[in-house]
């Protein structure tokens, strides 16, 4: 008995090497291991790439004109010049009503019959209307914005009591504006997120439902040889897939990666360590494959799709969700991911990350060898 307790609270090399080459077999002949860490990774990250985008192009609206004086006709080109927005022209009112209703176009301004005394009258009335459709906020505030913008730079450049302002905006970090720039970097964390939490929480289950454990438990190895035997390979593993995806990232959507490899493969194998440690907990308390893989999707990856930032802004979550973000690693990834794409290394703002992520994961891994420790006894 002292002698097996002995034996199990040593670290042997051999047997960890043993541990490792037999996980790694495994990995080979299960294709379910390849599909979520190679082919999921591109699937989604083609998704995020082309199918979500925050970016506005050609916004449908309509422009009804009433008025056939010339400074009419000049805003209505005005308002077709920009990139943004597709004009569809009418004559009447009741015809954008229509389009409006069928979703056919998500606003639609009216120039008015008598435009010309307008523009002599104004601030008194409008000169135009703008109307766009509720249905989809933001949607509806880019197109109410932008008419609206259009509308006041026509005015300014027509009317001489107007006073005359230029301006040109600058964007830092992001100078064309696209969104893809700050989603793919997201999307690589909720991708490395998936991987690290759903593969480590089949791990210690599927060696219970296989009835393996139990032979494990019957050798001499360490709860730690146990632990690093089976995650190592896993370890290894989401590195190649962050490779893959960073790949796809740079090459294949243009997106650059202004800081260096190094760094960021030091914030992936930082994360991973909460992400596989969490994983491990799962699959230690679950020991079935089916609920270790729900409590995985539960508790990984829809707070890392919610809670990190990746598409809604913490900032404007209410505060009780704020403070729970907190306990996500996924936040602080995606934070050092977009930093690391759009800035550059910026220790300053890495650091706290890392600290935050190396908390999270021995938290984790602490939880799982206690819980896997009296599994063993």
């Amino acid at each position: 008995m002292n002698t097996s307790s002995k034996s199990r609270s040593s670290f042997d090399r051999q047997r960890l090497w043993a541990l490792v080459r037999k996980e790694s077999l495994q990995i080979r002949h299960d294709p379910s291991v390849f599909m979520i860490a190679v082919l999921l990774p591109i699937l989604l990250l083609f998704l995020f790439a082309d199918a979500v985008s925050l970016d506005i192009r050609h916004l449908p609206i309509g422009v009804v004109l009433k008025s056939d004086s010339p400074a009419a006709h000049s805003l209505a080109a005005a308002l077709s010049a920009g990139p943004y927005l597709q004009v569809h022209p009418w004559r009447y009112r009741r015809q954008a009503d229509a389009a409006l209703v069928a979703s056919q176009v998500r606003g639609y301004v009216v120039i008015p019959e008598d435009f010309d005394h307008a523009l002599v009258t104004y601030p008194l009335r409008p000169i135009a209307e703008v109307v766009s459709d509720g249905s989809q906020p933001n949607t509806a505030n880019f197109a109410a914005s932008y008419a609206t913008q259009i509308i006041a730079t026509w005015w300014a450049g027509h009317n001489d009591a107007a006073p005359r302002l230029s301006w040109q905006p600058r964007f830092w970090f992001n100078e064309e504006v696209e969104s893809r720039r700050f989603l793919l970097p997201g999307a690589l964390a909720i991708v490395m997120t998936i991987i690290g939490t759903l593969l480590s929480a089949l791990l210690v289950a599927r060696e219970w439902e296989r009835g393996t454990m139990e032979a494990l438990m019957a050798t001499p190895v360490s709860v730690a040889e146990i632990l690093l035997g089976k995650l190592l390979p896993y370890f290894a593993l989401a590195m190649l897939a962050m490779l893959i995806g960073v790949g796809l990232t740079v090459f294949v959507f243009a997106v650059p990666l202004r800081g260096s490899l190094p760094a960021l493969l030091l914030l992936t194998a930082v994360f991973l360590l909460p992400a596989l440690g969490q994983g491990l907990l799962i699959s230690v308390v679950s020991k079935n494959q089916f609920v270790a893989a729900q409590l995985a999707l539960l508790s990984g990856y829809l707070p890392a799709f919610m809670l990190s930032g990746f598409l809604f802004e913490i900032d404007s979550m209410p505060w009780p969700i704020r403070m729970l973000t907190h306990i996500v690693a996924a936040r602080y990834f995606v934070d050092a991911l977009q930093t690391l794409f759009l800035t550059g290394d910026v220790w300053a703002l890495l650091r706290p990350d890392i600290l935050a992520m190396l908390v999270l994961g021995l938290v984790f891994f602490l939880l799982a060898r206690r819980k896997l420790h009296k599994s063993l006894e």
